[in-house]
């Protein structure tokens, strides 16, 4: 008890109305010294009534509340939250019992992984001895770690001369996965893809197996065995068979965190929503896809098709920063072992210099197929002209360019969203 009063005192030293309480005080306890009698005593009385609540207030008001939260989205508990969702935070606050206050403010501080916080701040009526509740939503959050720190909340006396503070600990820590794009297709891994390359030979190379995977148009060359009679009887046209294909090669992505890549940090982001929305094309298409991430440290994941795996390379992404240096051959040479020959090699990096040729003829010459993404700003056409897109077709070297994630199923030959 006498902590918390000395607490008390201390919170309140730059407080006016502390002194003039603590004064008030010390003039009624003089008048009943030197003056005495029934006026004196009384009014003695009720100012010693008066800091008693005061003290009480202090020790076991606000101090004493305590809280919990609860994160919601559309009125369901959020389960996967992605970049441009909004989430709904439901406090509820059990004030101290026997406690008048008047009022309560309450203070939550949210902050990003980047260093990035936003404060929200109400107010709200305790109800006597009943839990209160303070609703309000996030604004559209961006991929990211968030943590909630401290719950502060304020109030006063019923006579607006003492000011209390406290603060509860409710935890919540919540991820938001970066921005993703439905991806239809993606000529990389096509086997009816009629464009020329070394991705397309290896596509085409994959032999069939006997499972059948559904119907097609008749193609000229195709064997008597292989047309689907059924269906050329109930169309009037014919049809062959389409038979599965074995399985297609590793495809790894190399997304270059290099902080003198990028000039902008929405470049950035744009590289990371690519390689979360390639991630989520192979796990529809069940390809076996990898992550190498060239930040500070280089972060691999080995090829999988495999949810949780999938998962890990996606939350790997939610708080990575652009904060790579180093010669990148380098860099990708003490991780060689990762890299298994035959497989495709994507490189999602806004390079467009003589590095990216290196990158790219690294991966060659260790027997990958090399295929890069440029992730360049809007209107930044420097990779489809001049001599660095000579450079690339005269190597046999194959790229698309994104300027907005928008853009991203149409440049992979999967169509505009």
């Amino acid at each position: 008890m006498m902590r918390a009063v000395l607490e008390m005192f201390r919170t309140g030293l730059s407080s006016s109305n502390f002194w003039k309480v603590a004064s008030l005080w010390l003039l009624c306890l003089l008048y009943v010294l030197f003056q005495g009698g029934k006026t004196s005593i009384m009014l003695f009385t009720m100012v010693s009534l008066l800091a008693f609540y005061w003290v009480a207030g202090g020790m076991g008001g606000i101090k004493r509340i305590r809280g919990t939260r609860s994160l919601s989205q559309d009125g369901n508990r959020p389960i996967l939250l992605k970049a441009g969702d909004q989430v709904q935070v439901r406090l509820h606050i059990q004030p101290p019992r026997f406690m008048p206050l008047p009022y309560i403010v309450v203070r939550e501080h949210l902050q990003r992984h980047n260093g990035d916080s936003w404060i929200f701040e109400d107010s709200v009526v305790p109800n006597f001895n009943k839990e209160s509740t303070v609703i309000y939503q996030t604004p559209p959050l961006e991929r990211g770690r968030y943590v909630f720190s401290g719950t502060e909340c304020r109030s006063e006396d019923i006579f607006g001369l003492m000011k209390h503070k406290g603060v509860f600990e409710t935890g919540g820590e919540f991820r938001v996965l970066p921005r993703t794009v439905f991806i239809p297709n993606w000529q990389l891994h096509s086997r009816n893809s009629r464009q020329a390359g070394p991705e397309t030979a290896v596509s085409l190379s994959r032999r069939e197996t006997t499972q059948i995977n559904g119907v097609r148009d008749y193609m000229y060359g195709d064997r008597i065995s292989r047309i689907h009679w059924n269906a050329t009887a109930k169309t009037g046209t014919w049809k062959s068979k389409e038979f599965e294909h074995e399985s297609l090669p590793k495809t790894i992505l190399v997304l270059d965190a290099h902080a003198i890549s990028y000039s902008q940090p929405a470049q950035f982001e744009l590289a990371v929503s690519t390689a979360a929305s390639l991630l989520e094309y192979g796990s529809r298409e069940r390809i076996s896809m990898g992550l190498c991430t060239l930040g500070k440290t280089v972060r691999t994941f080995a090829p999988a098709e495999g949810y949780l795996e999938r998962q890990q390379m996606l939350y790997h992404l939610v708080d990575i920063h652009a904060d790579g240096s180093g010669a990148y051959k380098e860099r990708l040479e003490g991780k060689r072992d990762y890299f298994p020959p035959g497989a495709f090699f994507i490189l999602i990096s806004p390079l467009i210099d003589n590095k990216l040729l290196g990158i790219m003829h690294w991966a060659k010459m260790h027997h990958m197929t090399p295929y890069h993404i440029h992730t360049g700003i809007s209107g930044q056409t420097v990779y489809r002209q001049g001599s660095m897109k000579t450079k690339l077709q005269e190597r046999g070297l194959k790229g698309v360019t994104v300027s907005s994630l928008r853009d991203l199923p149409a440049s992979l030959g999967g169509g505009r969203i």
